[in-house]
């Protein structure tokens, strides 16, 4: 890339992963593929386009998303965890799909439609550190989406590295 310009922007990057997706494919494949699909047309795909996010990425159970609002992503990440929870199971023989999510905002390589560097790196880090059915943001994120709205924000954090 030497000589090339490289775009770069600010984003807000959601990274979002089935809880025990192996487990829940090695019991029921069909089923599990069915369910997951059943939770991305009925809930992440509307929570996405509701709060304005751009899906870069579908990679199997994991999913990158791109927001241009830090609240936004908070927002969105907090609909589908709460949609989630309360969504009726219409077949008890298709197992329940259960998210963990990660949010960092920080600089993007924009590439096409694709996204890159730490920005990208840091919310997939974060994503496994989450809480089943939860999110971790880092506090900038907090910050930001406590300012917009002055509501209690639920979701552990991370500063610098330490836990709170």
């Amino acid at each position: 890339m030497a000589g090339e310009r490289v775009n770069r922007k600010l984003a807000a990057i959601l990274a979002a992963d089935v809880v025990g997706y192996s487990r829940l494919m090695a019991a029921d494949e069909a089923g599990t593929l069915a369910a997951l699909k059943r939770h991305r047309e009925t809930i992440f795909d509307p929570a996405v386009a509701a709060h304005n996010g751009r899906i870069v990425k579908l990679i199997g159970d994991g999913s990158i998303v791109e927001f241009a609002s830090v609240v936004d992503a908070v927002n969105c990440a907090l609909s589908v965890q709460r949609s989630g929870a309360s969504a009726p199971d219409r077949s008890a023989a298709q197992p329940a799909i259960v998210l963990r999510i990660g949010i960092n905002l920080g600089d993007v390589i924009t590439d096409g439609d694709d996204i890159y560097g730490d920005g990208v790196n840091i919310a997939a880090r974060l994503e496994p550190l989450a809480e089943p059915g939860g999110g971790l943001y880092l506090l900038d994120c907090q910050r930001k989406h406590r300012q917009s709205h002055r509501r209690p924000f639920s979701g552990r954090r991370r500063d610098s590295g330490q836990e709170h």
